[in-house]
């Protein structure tokens, strides 16, 4: 069963060096098994990352507005949430975002956390479809162990994958830089993103190698 909610379209300032970004989004589906996946059509991004990274906000950021539910208690979402985005004019969506559960939260009964495995690792393993995975992390806290596991296990199946700071904007200057140098080296990867959803610094940039990804894909 599919359940729509109304278009929302977002609309952010055009700028020089990207053009500027425009679509129009709505919620898909919601999946709590791999029998309920929408159909395999589109490239398709996943959001990663644990429970109070803010990865609702970065998803109602980049589509510029509140799709996305956010809330105050970590580990709300329990399924994979759809999200279809298409640019406006297009009948048919380019591609779409999935919001997965977030983890590393502990109050989360094992008999919720325990049936993850039946639909998130079937989707990250071996979803067609995906074609980035957007693995969120917090530069304000040091290195999470389960956030490692992630990006290690990312690299075991040769998923491609761009890790983003977020929260970005708690930060300034040589601090920043020196915890954004510190998680780089300690993922072992070429390079950190940075994301604020309160300021939208990285939004182009994070967009850019959204459409990069799916413009591979096709």
């Amino acid at each position: 069963m599919l359940i729509f909610a109304g278009d929302t379209v977002a609309s952010y300032r055009r700028k020089p060096q990207t053009g500027g970004v425009k679509v129009v989004s709505r919620f898909l589906l919601a999946a709590s098994a791999e029998a309920h996946f929408p159909v395999a059509s589109v490239p398709e991004v996943a959001f990663l990352g644990r429970s109070n990274v803010g990865k609702s906000s970065v998803i109602n950021s980049l589509l510029g507005a509140k799709v996305a539910k956010t809330s105050s208690t970590p580990g709300r979402t329990r399924a994979i949430n759809f999200y279809e985005i298409r640019w406006p004019g297009k009948p048919r969506p380019e591609l779409f975002f999935a919001d997965l559960p977030g983890y590393g939260y502990a109050r989360l009964s094992r008999e919720v956390t325990g049936g993850w495995a039946s639909f998130i690792e079937p989707y990250l393993e071996h979803r067609a479809t995906l074609n980035l995975a957007i693995v969120l992390v917090d530069c304000n806290v040091p290195l999470q162990a389960s956030d490692k596991q992630l990006v290690d296990w990312l690299n075991v199946k040769k998923r491609h994958f761009l890790i983003v700071a977020t929260k970005a904007d708690r930060l300034s200057g040589n601090t920043l830089r020196a915890a954004l140098e510190g998680l780089r080296q300690q993922f072992g990867v070429e390079r950190i993103a940075r994301f604020s959803a309160r300021t939208g610094e990285g939004r182009d940039e994070l967009w850019q190698e959204i459409r990069s990804a799916c413009q591979q894909a096709a």
